[in-house]
């Protein structure tokens, strides 16, 4: 036998009829949230009511279904910001397209002016690190890649002064968390730099650990957070300053002349234009706002650690298996000294049970500075179930038994 089970662990939770997934088959096992979570009901009921009910633009126009999507739209700002405990006062929300495109539009508009340095880490996914690696060339300074510690702290002392500082608040990777994230704003914010934060994989689980951080820029992805493929831009207002924005078009002007033009974003009201050129997905943005309401009342159901912990603990009991996790998180990655992992993949997938194989985005830390072969990576979201790991269990048993 290559596994060795100590007990059985039965946890039970709700199931899943009631919880927004009824319409999953049961032998439909999706362990791949970190890529993408499973959307609730309530989340495509709401984008469905735009479609149906009020389908028109935003922000351009007076008639009756235009005030109702104003009113859905500045309802996903306000419960963004109260989610992140940011004062609309000193924050804006704008919405893009995911987290890669938001930290691009923000990085690309950034002016020189008083940036000597840029900063990320060797844990970061490919939207951090290339991102970074482009604004360093395009400002001609220093790019610093620091290592982050087993439990995702980063050593605050060696960050330069007068740096753009990127990192992930959770890793893709295994969900290590930077939980120094307050003492590294404070270093940074001292040395005279920028700090944002890649929340990507923070929102659904984890929102907590980046709530109230004094960040200058935090983006997100809609789609890992029970919402639609969306991407958003939580920015201080005082960043504004030290951008020149370049990325022009329609909704963030107030007047056009033949070689001027007036911002939108100079009333305080519309400042959310500054990131947001052209005509936005409102029913993407309405569907986050439902994911945002639905996420509340789900979280407080939970048992997606004790799940997590039994995968965990089973896979480090098997023979030649490799856990990357030092914690127990919602993400685990592991590879096997027999098994190719996009076999195993392959092989899990004809039992039903979908999972990620490779390096996950993150090749400069997986592949060059690791060395790990294809890592195999299970990521849990609210729809999972004991039913799940039990059966991830049986299948892996038979499959590397």
């Amino acid at each position: 036998m290559l596994f060795h089970r100590e007990e059985e662990k039965t946890t039970d939770a709700v199931p899943t009829k009631g919880t927004g997934f009824d319409y999953l088959s049961a032998n439909d096992i999706y362990f791949d949230s970190a890529c993408q979570s499973l959307r609730p009901r309530e989340v495509m009921t709401a984008m469905s009511d735009y479609y149906t009910k009020y389908n028109s633009c935003g922000e351009r126009v007076k008639y009756k279904w235009g005030l109702e999507v104003d009113k859905h739209v500045d309802e996903t700002r306000e419960e963004l910001l109260k989610l992140l405990k940011c004062s609309p006062k000193k924050y804006f929300a704008s919405f893009t397209q995911n987290t890669t495109y938001g930290l691009n539009l923000i990085l690309s508009q950034l002016k020189p002016d008083g940036i000597e340095h840029v900063v990320t880490s060797d844990i970061e996914h490919n939207s951090v690190f290339l991102s970074t690696l482009s604004l360093a060339k395009r400002l001609n300074v220093p790019r610093t890649v620091l290592t982050r510690n087993d439990d995702g702290s980063v050593n605050t002392d060696e960050i330069p002064a007068n740096s753009v500082v990127v990192l992930n608040a959770v890793s893709n990777i295994d969900g290590r968390q930077l939980k120094d994230i307050n003492n590294v704003a404070g270093a940074v914010h001292r040395s005279g730099g920028i700090f944002i934060i890649d929340a990507a994989q923070a929102m659904a689980y984890y929102h907590s650990l980046v709530a109230g951080v004094d960040f200058d820029a935090l983006c997100l992805s809609s789609h890992k957070m029970y919402g639609p493929s969306l991407g958003a831009m939580v920015v201080k207002k005082s960043l504004l300053d030290r951008m020149s924005l370049t990325f022009l078009g329609g909704g963030m002007v107030d007047d056009v002349q033949k070689d001027s033009y007036i911002l939108s974003a100079k009333n305080e009201e519309h400042i959310h234009t500054a990131l947001e050129p052209g005509l936005q997905p409102y029913a993407e943005i309405i569907g986050l706002g439902a994911a945002i309401k639905w996420m509340k009342k789900a979280e407080k159901d939970n048992h997606i650690l004790d799940y997590s912990g039994q995968l965990i603990d089973f896979l480090r009991n098997g023979e030649g298996f490799h856990v990357l996790n030092h914690e127990n998180t919602t993400t685990i990655a592991f590879y096997n000294d027999k098994f190719d992992a996009h076999l195993l993949a392959e092989a899990l997938s004809d039992a039903g049970i979908m999972t990620r194989s490779g390096h996950f985005c993150a090749h400069y830390y997986l592949a060059h500075v690791k060395k790990y072969p294809p890592l195999v990576r299970l990521s849990l979201g609210l729809h999972n179930r004991q039913s799940d790991i039990n059966k991830f269990i049986e299948v892996m048993e038979k499959v590397a038994g």
